[in-house]
């Protein structure tokens, strides 16, 4: 009984279009440095949660790299904005072409600490409606 509930709950969140992961993306444009082998690769996000970021490069990188990111946050401060910089490692979860040229990435950030979780979900809820 429990299974159908699920089953039918499951299917009514995709018909509205309602976010189901536990931690959802928000489309937000940030700076984005990655590095992987040696080389150093700059970008911004098309949209970031908690555990990860979608992105487009230049280069293709294959599922599976794993990479070293900065994640830039801005902040507002007293009077000014200052910015975070998020340091974690990630992987590679998918690499699509773009048909307008270069690739399109999502990358889990699978080495991340709880306290850069918690600033990136301080910095998503200000997306959050009221």
């Amino acid at each position: 009984m429990l299974e159908k509930k699920l089953k039918n709950k499951r299917r009514s969140c995709l018909k509205k279009g309602i976010e189901r992961r536990r931690y959802p993306r928000f489309e937000t444009e940030l700076p984005l440095d990655l590095a992987v082998d040696g080389y150093a690769f700059r970008t911004t996000t098309e949209n970031v949660s908690c555990i990860g970021a979608y992105c487009h490069l230049d280069k293709y990188l294959p599922p599976f790299t794993k990479i070293a990111i900065k994640l830039t946050l801005p902040i507002h401060g007293q009077n000014r904005l200052e910015s975070s910089v998020i340091a974690c490692n990630g992987v590679i979860v998918r690499t699509e072409d773009d048909a307008a040229g270069g690739f399109n990435i999502a990358i889990f950030f699978n080495e991340i600490r709880e306290k850069q979780k918690q600033k990136i979900s301080r910095y998503l809820s200000q997306f959050l409606p009221y």
